[in-house]
């Protein structure tokens, strides 16, 4: 097997741009419609980590939760928590950092203990 693509639900373009582009800074890789007035589906990544968002009803639940593994969770935190997003100001513990998006979604930033 080889790496995953979570799919994370979206309700709001302009909002999970936001969190994820502007607050994240996750890089926009592609969005993708099939008719100007249908859903968008698009790919955000940082690094090796991709995320799909999916503006369809049944690709995906609202509420679902992933786990990405980080180098220097510190600086990561320290970044987001300089940004004074209204939305979110996650705290650090136990090397975790976890973020929830505008449509319930959750993402734990972890460095490995071991690491």
């Amino acid at each position: 097997m080889k790496k995953i693509t979570p799919i994370f639900r979206i309700f709001d373009e302009d909002k999970a741009k936001e969190f994820y582009v502007d607050f994240l800074e996750f890089r926009m890789d592609w969005e993708h419609r099939y008719e100007d007035d249908l859903p968008l589906y698009m790919q955000v990544s940082s690094g090796d980590c991709e995320i799909h968002l999916s503006g369809h009803h049944g690709d995906c639940t609202p509420g679902s939760a992933i786990r990405v593994e980080v180098v220097d969770i510190q600086s990561l935190h320290a970044k987001l928590i300089a940004k004074k997003y209204k939305h979110a100001r996650p705290g650090l513990e136990d090397m975790e950092v976890s973020v929830t998006d505008p449509f319930g979604n959750r993402i734990t930033f972890f460095e490995r203990k071991d690491a």
